[in-house]
């Protein structure tokens, strides 16, 4: 069985633990609720579509706790008028993944992948593991060693600060 996931990280020789989870418990909240992980020790992957002709994608990882700044970071650091997050079907065309299991790592399409400066403040993170019965425990280190990666500060948002928080 190919497992494009495993088989990136072990390309680029990148530490990772997999923890295996119920399908049915892959979106993040659930997730962290079942399994004793914090939102703050939890990334999410988001693709992001710039809506120009043609259309141009990014992936971005953001801690749980946080919100993707999309109309202002992205949208600039995109250099289009207009953004937003990619539908579910269009996440899926681009890595090959379903929402609640998609990672930088082993998407079937080569996106840049920009990293919140607040991921990088954490010991380790849990992502998505490339499906939904997966997740996978990282160093930052292992993030930033994907080949598109790009650290940005303020990319996203405490929920916190925006009145959305806990």
């Amino acid at each position: 069985m190919d497992d494009p996931v495993i088989a990136q990280l072990t390309e680029l020789d990148l530490d990772y633990e997999v923890v295996p989870c119920d399908p049915d418990l892959a979106d993040t909240a659930r997730f962290c609720e079942a399994y004793g992980y914090a939102a703050a020790d939890s990334a999410n992957a988001i693709v992001v579509v710039g809506k120009t002709e043609p259309p141009v994608f990014v992936m971005c990882l953001v801690l749980a706790d946080s919100r993707l700044d999309v109309n202002k970071v992205v949208r600039k650091r995109l250099g289009v008028r207009k953004c937003s997050f990619a539908s579910a079907e269009v996440t899926k065309d681009l890595t090959g993944m379903e929402i609640g299991g998609v990672t930088p790592f082993g998407s079937t399409t080569a996106l840049e992948l920009w990293i919140d400066a607040r991921v990088m403040e954490r010991e380790q993170v849990i992502i998505g593991g490339g499906t939904r019965d997966r997740k996978l425990l990282v160093p930052p280190a292992t993030l930033t060693g994907h080949p598109g990666a790009v650290v940005v500060e303020g990319l996203a948002r405490p929920l916190e600060s925006e009145g959305l928080g806990r």
